[in-house]
């Protein structure tokens, strides 16, 4: 019996807020944050960042959606998002990995020191708290995908993941599936 293939989206993203700007200025990287998608309309979209819009110091494992939240208020963000086709066993496991984190939500913390430290070449963890890139690359992790990231890894790493394809550039709100 052949299996259907699975895919999954990554999306880099640049708000332009405050955080963002800062993150770009010292990476001169296009992109200051990630997601992971389980469906091409990004309605299962999750990452680590703001709980609440308009607080950027608190913050923790988020659903994110392109009409609310963050991505509203900031309605000019850019994107990149890229589709990587899985194994229906790695699509299990990753949408097994974001159930967890999904049930312990409050448990889980945003990493704002583990992230500061990425610019200095250091890696500092805490246990329950990420950042966005971290999150994304520990769920990969947990399927079993061979994605060879840097253990200091930034959103702008996920570009480099074998398989991936650009499926669409624009401002995230433009984002239509059809």
């Amino acid at each position: 019996m052949i299996r259907k293939m699975k895919k999954i989206y990554i999306i880099l993203t640049y708000s332009g807020t405050m955080l963002s700007r800062i993150i770009k200025a010292y990476t001169k990287d296009e992109f200051s944050h990630v997601s992971i998608a389980l469906d091409k309309n990004l309605k299962e979209m999750y990452s680590f960042g703001r709980l609440r819009p308009y607080n950027p110091f608190y913050g923790g494992f988020v659903h994110e959606e392109i009409d609310s939240g963050t991505f509203k208020r900031f309605s000019n963000t850019k994107c990149s998002v890229y589709s990587l086709e899985i194994s229906p066993k790695q699509y299990y496991k990753i949408a097994r990995c974001i159930r967890k984190f999904k049930r312990n939500r409050k448990k889980y913390h945003f990493n704002i020191v583990g992230l500061v430290a990425v610019a200095f070449g250091k890696k500092i963890q805490y246990k329950q708290a990420l950042y966005c890139a971290e999150f994304v690359k520990y769920v990969l992790e947990e399927a079993d995908l061979p994605i060879n990231l840097p253990e200091l890894v930034r959103p702008i790493n996920f570009k480099d993941i074998e398989g991936l394809t650009l499926i669409y550039k624009g401002y995230l709100r433009k984002y239509n599936v059809s």
